[in-house]
């Protein structure tokens, strides 16, 4: 049942690197390639390669020739993708299917799940068996951990990213339960598969590990109808390798009704290619696509500080002066810290008015000036707070940055191990770097000290 999944995995005790298993990519790999030709794509400049991480085989698309920056390197024609708009043939069923709490990956998953139920007879069967051999495994040969299991689990202990997982679970588990109406609503489209009703079909685990490839699968069109805007392209993701700092952005063309990705550096045969993926920090990467990038500029990691409501004056005040229409804050406001600003704008003058006691002290807070501190105790409130919350972040983590870096470096760590460690040492980065400009800051005026919860006055830091 699980292939149903598009998810297949090695025979027991067979090795990644079994020729058997190396023969099966290279006949599928040519498979999917013979397919897009035969179906009125150009020859690509691009093909695909079988390579080993984590002691799996998977294949990444890579340069068939040398490229120039500003090549086109991947076309494929819009027949040839997967969306909304060629599953139905028409924007208004899309758009009333996903306005009733369904996702367009929901529909997509559903969609491929009964293809790949039809086997050889579908028209998509070659891009299918490819997405079977990826096993909904990223580049760098892990899964999403959507379908990671509790023990796996565990090595992201600390990380913001687990509480994300168990929501995006849920997400999906609400979905599944919503499927039988798109049968309904979709009968002109489902009637012709002889099957039975999506949940009497699919049981959950089936459905789960569908949605996890097709999630690791799909791009995000920009400028296209809403019913395009979610797109499986065959030699695009997983098998095209994800980075934070390319400026490649897999486009679709009006002119010539094709996907297009034109690269953004030079590339000798072999090489693998890389394309932007948007600007998410590394947790949604391993949740979306199994990876993690190790030199991510977005990447980030939220501190919410809460004003609590006293229903006084003073709250009042305070709401007035952070929804000023200068400021367009809340009182329940999030800021992200990240390595180009380890204490983000207005943090500071922020929680300064949330630990201000006094009219007077409310007053005095500049959103403009980092430094202008409101008073000696209110500084100390401000700054032991915000270092007692990023340490106490930082021990909830399992390991050092240290071990991080031995599993990184491990050859017989599994590709989940990696990355799970990559996410964590990239977290910790962050939060280090903010607690040392704190600590800074606090040395400096020797503010630093310990703090009662009574002395948090009800302000919230999460």
């Amino acid at each position: 049942p699980a292939t149903l999944g598009f998810v297949a995995s090695p025979r027991v005790g067979q090795p990644a690197s079994d020729p058997a298993l190396v023969c099966r990519s290279q006949a599928s790999s040519k498979a999917l390639l013979d397919w897009i030709v035969a179906n009125g794509a150009p020859k690509q400049a691009v093909t695909l390669k079988s390579v080993e991480r984590g002691g799996r085989q998977i294949d990444v698309t890579v340069a068939d020739r040398a490229l120039k920056a500003g090549d086109i390197a991947l076309r494929v024609p819009e027949n040839l993708i997967v969306t909304l708009a060629q599953i139905f043939e028409c924007g208004d069923a899309s758009e009333l299917l996903t306005t009733n709490k369904l996702s367009e990956l929901a529909v997509l998953t559903l969609y491929l799940c009964y293809e790949k139920k039809k086997g050889k007879d579908s028209a998509i069967y070659p891009f299918i068996k490819e997405l079977d051999r990826q096993a909904a495994r990223g580049s760098q040969g892990a899964k999403s951990p959507l379908l990671w299991g509790v023990e796996d689990l565990e090595l992201l202990t600390g990380s913001p990213v687990v509480g994300e997982i168990e929501e995006r679970l849920h997400g999906i588990h609400r979905e599944y339960e919503e499927l039988d109406l798109v049968w309904v609503m979709g009968s002109a489209l489902f009637r012709n598969y002889p099957f039975e009703m999506p949940t009497e079909q699919f049981p959950f685990e089936v459905f789960l590990q569908a949605f996890a490839a097709i999630q690791a699968a799909t791009v995000h069109l920009q400028g296209v109808e809403p019913s395009m805007r979610f797109a499986l392209v065959p030699l695009g993701p997983p098998l095209l390798t994800y980075s934070s700092m390319s400026k490649a952005l897999i486009k679709y063309d009006e002119t010539s009704k094709e996907v297009q990705l034109a690269v953004d550096r030079d590339y000798e045969p072999g090489d693998e290619i890389v394309a932007w993926c948007g600007p998410q920090p590394n947790r949604r990467l391993l949740l979306n696509y199994g990876v993690v990038d190790d030199n991510n500029p977005y990447d980030k990691m939220a501190v919410t500080i809460t004003i609590p409501n006293n229903n006084d004056d003073l709250f009042r005040l305070k709401r007035s002066i952070v929804s000023s229409e200068s400021l367009k804050l809340s009182t329940n406001q999030t800021f992200q810290l990240s390595a180009s600003k380890p204490i983000p704008e207005h943090l500071l003058p922020y929680l300064r008015l949330a630990f201000a006691g006094s009219q007077e002290e409310c007053e005095r807070v500049n959103f403009q000036d980092d430094d202008a501190i409101v008073s000696t105790e209110n500084e100390q409130l401000v700054l032991s707070a915000l270092m007692a919350h990023i340490q106490n972040r930082l021990d909830r983590y399992l390991t050092s940055m240290d071990q991080d870096e031995t599993i990184i470096t491990n050859p017989d760590s599994t590709a989940r191990q990696v990355v799970a460690a990559k996410l964590l040492r990239a977290e910790k980065a962050i939060l280090l770097e903010s607690l040392g400009c704190v600590a800074d800051r606090a040395m400096k005026g020797s503010t630093v000290g310990m703090l009662s919860q009574e002395a948090y006055r009800g302000v919230k830091i999460a």
